[in-house]
């Protein structure tokens, strides 16, 4: 799935450099919150990727919110993201089975 990168997470004096704010093309807020969980991906010209993850919903007009184990460049708002399913975290039990 794609996405474009929106804008930073920010407040009228504070900026979160590391959390962003993304729209996948949802248009309310419960289909976003579905998102919730799932990896993100950017990757830049140059072929550097930086990894995220999406927290939450953001308003309720379907946008989310990212946090990358980084922050990402100014340059990288209005540009794609992908977005892909998280890996299955291994249970006690499944590790038991074999």
């Amino acid at each position: 799935m794609k996405g474009i990168v929106v804008q930073f997470r920010r407040g009228r004096r504070n900026i979160h450099e590391r959390h962003f704010l993304l729209d996948l093309g949802f248009s309310s807020r419960e289909e976003a919150k579905k998102m919730g969980g799932k990896d993100v991906v950017w990757r830049s010209p140059a072929g550097k990727e930086i990894k995220g993850k999406i927290s939450d919903a953001h308003g309720n007009k379907g946008l989310v919110r990212a946090i990358f184990e980084r922050g990402l460049p100014g340059q990288a708002v209005t540009t794609d993201i992908e977005v892909s399913e998280s890996p299955v975290k291994e249970t006690k039990k499944s590790k038991e089975a074999k």
